[in-house]
C-alpha cells in the first residue's frame, strides 16, 4: 500500500502567470519548474536574497596595492 509523505500533502496548486523568457531561463535548469519557484519563493520570505552577479557586487574604489616587487617595475 502506498502511503503518500506528509510533505506531499500538504502542498497546493497554484496558478500563476510568469513571463515566457522567464519560464524558458527555468525549464533550461530543470525539468521540474515549480521546485524552482517553490524554492525561490522560500529563500525571498526568509531574506536570503544574496545575489553573486555583477549587478550586486560592490565596488571596490581603490583597490589594496600589493607590496613592492609583485609588480612588473
Amino acid at each position: 500500500m502506498d502511503d503518500p509523505s506528509p510533505q506531499a500533502s500538504t502542498k497546493v496548486e497554484v496558478s500563476i502567470r510568469l513571463d515566457a523568457q522567464l519560464l524558458d531561463q527555468i525549464n533550461h535548469l530543470t525539468a521540474d519548474p515549480s521546485k524552482v519557484i517553490e524554492v525561490a519563493v522560500s529563500q525571498w520570505l526568509r531574506g536570503e536574497t544574496h545575489r553573486d552577479d555583477d549587478l550586486t557586487r560592490s565596488f571596490l574604489r581603490n583597490p589594496p596595492l600589493p607590496p613592492r616587487g609583485e609588480w612588473n617595475d
